[in-house]
């Protein structure tokens, strides 16, 4: 009986003419020169950034409505958002030259929505209003609804005080194309008033953006402990300019 031959009939070198290429014969493609100044800014594109901006906008108008403009509150928890939203952009701006100074003013960002998030449950707690549980369905549904702006904040608010009534939001207010925010199912618990209604969705937004950001800090981190900052990014630029000539 013949034996069968254990060898493969195309070996991956009898395929480079079939157009396989090796690291040998692959075509060569230049690095391109490390830049001195990266690109940076472009906080506008940050999801952290959005989250913080609307949060903002939420606390002027909660602000406005239920917290009298000559108390020291008001002035506080809207320089604390706005703090927010401005040390990410700092932040962000700042990339190109210092890395440090970037994830410095993005903790400045963390630490003053937390600051912010405090004076909410204050509100709450000082009042006597309920502070939601993370998981309540009112929060679930604000944060999956995805709100753009706070008139889009404004619409949730009023479908949740509208339904716990059985009532429904009428035609034009909130988004069309959004069915969730036009009508709430009624809620078996003590119904809540608008000022609870919207702390509770400021905070749920907080915890939103607090969230990205804590991703966002741990992620620069991580590239400043593996890239250096300025100081080793102009001595890679300088040995690579060495040795091209």
């Amino acid at each position: 009986m013949t034996r069968m031959s254990t060898a493969k009939p195309y070996s991956y070198l009898n395929r480079l003419g079939n157009g396989f290429a090796t690291k040998a014969n692959r075509p060569t493609v230049a690095k391109e020169p490390e830049k001195l100044i990266p690109l940076h800014g472009g906080y506008r594109r940050l999801k952290s950034f959005q989250v913080a901006q609307l949060v903002y906008d939420v606390t002027v108008r909660f602000c406005d409505h239920y917290i009298g403009k000559r108390s020291r509150t008001h002035d506080q928890m809207v320089q604390a958002a706005r703090s927010g939203v401005q040390n990410i952009a700092e932040g962000s701006q700042a990339s190109g030259t210092s890395k440090k100074t970037e994830l410095k003013l993005t903790n400045v960002a963390r630490a003053s929505l937390e600051e912010l998030r405090l004076d909410y449950e204050d509100y709450l707690r000082q009042r006597g209003l309920a502070l939601w549980a993370r998981d309540d369905a009112r929060r679930t549904q604000l944060i999956a609804a995805r709100p753009a702006t706070a008139d889009d904040v404004a619409a949730w608010a009023r479908a949740t005080h509208d339904g716990q009534n059985g009532q429904h939001v009428q035609s034009g207010q909130g988004k069309p194309e959004d069915k969730s925010m036009q009508s709430m199912p009624s809620m078996p618990s003590t119904k809540s008033t608008y000022p609870e209604i919207s702390a509770n969705g400021a905070l749920a937004l907080l915890a939103v953006a607090c969230s990205l950001l804590n991703r966002q800090i741990a992620t620069l981190g991580e590239k400043f402990v593996e890239e250096g900052g300025f100081t080793e990014r102009l001595y890679r630029v300088r040995s690579e300019r060495r040795i091209r000539g």
